[in-house]
């Protein structure tokens, strides 16, 4: 009985039209893992834009017999599969498939029985049953069998079409039942048999749209696939088999990869079939100047074509010409359209005789009327002959409400949709009418928060163009108005779009606004972005907002995945920013640092997030203001079950310990893909890192990388962390805490997790911790444990000393030892501490493969000693840096990189004086009768040093005097070719590309790059400023120096740079106070003098 019921597809079509055997017409479709059954609340077409994009992973497809079969690596049986799929994109196919070749013989005969039960048609039971009544009710032969749940029985339940289901399907509230024999509801069998309670020995597959998929707990499900529908080999394939004369089948293949729109919507089956049915006719006829280009003109045609093979097939009929309709089937298709907007606002694809009723349709014409013209509307019978109707396709549900819109408005007058105001002009009445509907219908599509009418407004919009409302003057009503009339409204309709563009704050929504202006043929703005996208000269331009939403639309529209999408390099505003952040799900890794981007951005991102099929692995967001805010949602996305974010960088984005609570939790989302997280400079302290632990601790987490560099955490944490570091299976293998207060008490403490026998950390920075040789007796424990997994120590930047490294080196001697790298720049190492390096080596020279020792004091000796181990075929020493080095590095802290830094007369202002050796430079009232140089600045007060910085590490401290209100004084470094004339945003220090700078106010200070604002910072209470400069790590800190030496970290910005880099100091224009002045200071040992 299956087999006879299976043989035959009907491409869409109902069980009255005409059918092909399923074995030459089947393509094979496209299944692969799918992740889990997440929710994506967006509409379907913009679901299949990302689909149709060039697969850069490597998936593993399943074959439909396959199903439930588990994948490589997976040990786990497999009882239930969820198999998410758009509409039309061949999820029923896929279950035909499985069925014919187990009715056939040719798969799965393993089977004794399967059960295809579709939702549409358990729907409509409303009485009780027990499992075995209700199968035996759609299957006759099982009548003679009291039971299904005896014996080695395989059993296959197919539940087809989840997203069609109407019943409650309350996991959560209904009653329990494990007896195959005792009546219930329909929806409590279903329940309990997805729950395991009824036949848990049973197979069960269902098959979903993506919207429905969260309708099954995740608990229930075993492996969720997706159907992929056709790529691009496979579209081809289809057409040559569905057009015999295969020069026609070229030719279409030829027209469809034209149209970027067609080509990306035959990613569906279903469009393929509708392009070919269309595209066959058209050709035949020999009219190609009527070779529909937009999805508008393909579906009027589509519709027309029908109506004339109905007719030609049934009522005998010679008239050809599709524009004209007889009022009978006029009548009908509009009965049909008004079902079909009706409908489409409840969010219903199949409907009941009661649906048809409440529309006024007559349940027999219906029947008729789908009997005669399947490839429109169909009626089905269900296993037990119940009346389900649907249309073909969602889309030509869209497209006939679309016409139901229009249509109401030209006969009737009547807007479809609640008006918002009416606009008040002078031109004819009637194409004001006909704007102010689509006014409606824009205003009403953006109001939706999935895109449900997305496609109806592109439609709807598409049938305002003169050639669509010819081809369709059958079945419009018409109203005799011009051709200027028409232009008119089109001219208003793309001016209201174009408005939309520029105000609306939805991204999503904007693409699909450019959608609208190609149904329009209104592509200019398009047409300039793509040129200047190939002629390379965006980052030339500033661009407006609009634009940043067609460079979005294009980027989107495109076929190929993006390697790296950095959003500086477009140069913009604020607002144009957030209009490309959907691009971000087209990319593999999203550069988003420093673009003034806020917590309301996160909601896009987090979208984003969840598109299915992303290629997004690595998402940047570093220095911009999300807070803790942007974080809770961010984390919408990161929780999702589509997210596949491996990397996420929140540098500096003013969170505070909230953010950690809510990261933790996303750290315990099963399956999570997040392995590297890099919140350095952000306010987390103490108590952020406590709460950040509850995730790290638990099984559910896989982060391996952990960066919280000057995260203003003290001791107090790390006896949290040596506890997290102790969990059992821990993934954690990097963990980065640099420029923290750490010192050796908290040394001592995170030792402690590094010796257990659960630690699974191999690579430990600690630079710039304040850290002495009292917590080097501690790490050598470390290094010397046999539980020690660490590969990799850095220390630079601590006080270590001599001393330290001798207690180091005992750790280092160790056989247990497996060190490959160990960085110590900047130790205050000299040759007594190398010498005891070079013995450590002697007796274990079989792991260290990399030694730091640069801006130490080695000598020559010592230094000799340790080259030579490079050349030692005993030693595995392969890099050894001692770069750098002489008796000024044995300095404590920062002061050991100081440098002499000079002031050019040539740059200085003409309002600026140099002073005390051109060491200082102060803001006076009087301009200054200078000579004219290529290098001064000439409306900007600053003043540039000579020395060009690059390839090293610099320090050098400046005081700053002025203490009026609005006294302003700019620290900074720059480019040398930063524009010195005029007073736009490339001269100015902080507001381009080429500088960086700290500004100083009387009540605070801020770091500006590019224009961008980072974080504020309370104005400490000296007023001396340090500044270190490691250029070839791209590394620019910003400190406190107060009048004992002590340093107070302010800011750390790191990039790269590419050129020399010449200290920069300013003022504000108003800062007219004669006492404002910067000045450079001596640095001696262990103060500050000037």
């Amino acid at each position: 009985e299956l087999k006879h019921k299976y043989q035959h597809i009907s491409e869409g079509i109902g069980h009255h039209g005409n059918q092909s055997l399923f074995k030459d017409i089947y393509t094979e479709l496209y299944i692969t893992e799918g992740g889990s059954g997440g929710l994506n609340n967006e509409h379907e077409v913009r679901q299949i834009e990302m689909a149709s994009k060039k697969q850069t992973t490597q998936e593993t497809p399943i074959k439909c017999n396959d199903i439930f079969k588990p994948l490589p690596g997976q040990d786990k049986p497999i009882r239930t599969v969820l198999t998410k799929g758009i509409a039309g994109i061949g999820k029923t196919v896929s279950v035909q498939k499985v069925i014919l070749d187990w009715a056939e013989g040719k798969a799965n005969q393993d089977v004794h029985f399967m059960f295809p039960l579709p939702f549409r048609d358990l729907n409509l039971k409303r009485d009780q049953y027990s499992l075995m009544q209700l199968l035996s009710h759609y299957f006759s032969e099982l009548k003679e069998i009291d039971s299904i749940e005896v014996g080695e029985i395989k059993t296959v339940f197919i539940f087809d079409g989840l997203d069609e289901c109407r019943l409650p399907l309350d996991f959560k509230n209904n009653e329990k039942c494990c007896d195959v024999t005792k009546p219930t509801s329909v929806d409590v069998l279903l329940t309990n048999l997805i729950e395991g309670n009824l036949l848990p020995s049973a197979l069960l597959w269902i098959t979903t749209r993506p919207a429905a998929a969260n309708q099954i707990p995740p608990e229930c499900v075993d492996q969720v696939t997706e159907v992929r529908g056709f790529n691009d080999p496979q579209k081809e394939e289809y057409f040559r088999k569905k057009i015999t004369d295969q020069n026609m089948a070229n030719e279409i293949i030829k027209h469809m990869k034209t149209s970027r729109s067609l080509h990306i919507m035959c990613h569906m089956p279903v469009f393929c079939w509708i392009s070919a049915t269309v595209l066959e006719m058209i050709l035949k006829e020999a009219e190609k100047d009527e070779v529909p280009k937009t999805l508008t003109q393909m579906y009027s045609h589509f519709i027309l074509i029908q109506i004339i093979v109905k007719n030609k097939k049934y009522n005998k009929a010679t008239e050809t010409n599709p524009k004209e309709l007889s009022q009978s089937d006029k009548e009908m298709i509009l009965k049909l359209a008004k079902l079909a907007f009706q409908q489409l606002q409840k969010g219903n694809l199949i409907f009941y005789e009661e649906d048809l009723r409440e529309c006024g349709l007559d349940v027999t014409e219906a029947s008729e009327y789908s009997a005669l013209c399947t490839e429109i509307f169909k009626e089905e019978s269900g296993l037990y002959q119940e009346k389900v109707y649907s249309f073909v396709h969602l889309s030509i549900q869209e497209f006939l409400a679309s016409v139901h819109a229009l249509e109401s408005y030209l006969d009737k007058q009547e807007i479809v949709f609640p008006p918002k105001a009416i606009p008040t002009d002078e031109e004819e009445e009637e194409s004001i009418q006909l704007s102010y509907l689509h006014r409606s219908a824009v205003d009403q599509a953006l109001k939706s928060e999935n895109g449900h009418l997305d496609l109806f407004l592109r439609f709807l919009l598409g049938l305002s163009l003169e050639s669509n409302q010819n081809l369709l003057r059958g079945l419009l009503t018409q109203t005799g108005s011009t051709t200027q009339t028409n232009e008119e409204t089109v001219e208003r309709t793309v001016r209201y779009l174009s408005d939309n563009i520029e105000r609306e704050s939805s991204p999503e929504r904007i693409i699909n606004l450019f959608h609208c202006l190609n149904e329009l043929g209104a592509n200019s703005l398009v047409e300039d972005m793509q040129t200047s996208l190939r002629s390379g000269t965006l980052s030339e331009t500033e661009l407006k907002p609009d634009q940043c939403s067609a460079l979005a639309y294009l980027l989107l529209m495109s076929e190929e995945v993006l390697e790296e999408f950095d959003l500086k390099t477009y140069n913009t505003s604020e607002k144009g920013y957030q209009r490309l952040l959907p691009v971000v799900k087209t990319c593999k890794r999203a550069l988003l640092a420093g673009c003034n981007l806020a917590d309301e951005s996160c909601e896009t991102l987090a979208l984003a997030l969840q598109t299915p099929n992303s290629p997004l692995r690595e998402l940047d967001l570093s220095y911009n203001n999300l807070r803790d805010r942007g974080v809770e949602l961010l984390c919408v996305g990161l929780t999702s079950p589509l997210c596949n974010i491996q990397t996420l960088v929140l540098a500096d984005c003013k969170l505070t310990y909230e953010s950690c609570e809510t990261l933790a939790s996303a750290l315990q989302t099963p399956n999570s893909p997040l392995r590297e997280l890099d919140l350095r400079y952000n306010d987390l302290g103490d108590r952020g890192v406590k709460l950040l632990c509850v995730g790290l601790t638990s099984p559910l987490c896989n982060i391996q990388t952990l960066v919280l560099d000057g995260c203003y955490l003290t001791y107090e944490s790390f006896g949290t962390l040596a506890s997290a570091l102790q969990t059992p299976n821990s993934p954690l293998r990097e963990l980065d805490l640099s420029y923290n207060n750490l010192r050796d008490r908290g040394v001592e403490l995170l030792c402690v997790g590094l010796t257990s026998p659960l630690c699974n950390i191999q690579t430990l920075v600690l630079g710039q911790c304040g850290l002495t040789e009292g917590c080097c007796s501690h790490l050598a424990s470390v290094l010397s444990s046999p539980n020690s997994q660490l590969k990799q120590l850095e220390l630079r930047d601590n006080d270590l000393q001599d001393s330290g490294v001798t207690l180091l080196s005992a750790g280092l001697e160790d056989p247990d030892c497996k060190l490959h790298t160990l960085g110590l720049s900047g130790c205050l190492v000299t040759e007594v501490g190398c010498a005891a390096l070079s013995s450590a080596l002697r007796s274990n020279p079989s792991h260290l493969k990399e030694l730091d020792l640069s801006y130490n004091h080695p000598g020559d000796s010592a230094g000799g000693l340790l080259s030579a181990a490079l050349v030692d075929p005993t030693y595995k020493l392969m890099k050894l840096n001692v770069d750098h080095g002489g008796e000024c590095r044995l300095k404590s802290g920062l002061r050991k990189y100081a440098c002499h830094l000079n002031l050019d007369p040539n740059t200085a202002h003409p309002f600026l004086i140099l002073s005390e050796g051109n060491r200082k430079v102060t803001r006076v009232e009087e301009k200054q009768h200078y000579e004219d140089h290529p290098d001064r600045f000439d409306c900007c007060h600053q003043v540039l040093c000579r020395e060009g910085l690059s390839g090293g590490r610099y320090y050098w401290e400046v005081e700053r005097d002025g203490d009026r209100d609005g006294d302003v004084a700019f620290i900074g470094v720059v480019y040398k070719g930063m524009k010195r004339k005029g007073q736009d945003s490339e001269c100015w220090i902080g507001f381009n590309r080429k500088s960086w700078c700290l500004f100083c106010y009387d009540k605070g200070y801020h770091f500006y790059h590019a224009g961008v604002r980072t974080r504020s910072i309370p104005r400490p209470q000296s007023k001396r400023v340090g500044v270190y400069l490691d250029w070839s790590a791209g590394t620019l800190s910003f400190y406190s120096v107060s009048s004992s030496g002590t340093l107070t970290h302010l800011y750390t910005e790191h990039t790269t740079f590419t050129e020399p880099l010449y200290p920069v100091f300013g003022f504000g224009v108003y800062s007219f106070s004669s006492s404002s002045s910067v000045t450079l200071c001596q640095i001696n040992d262990q103060h500050i003098q000037r």
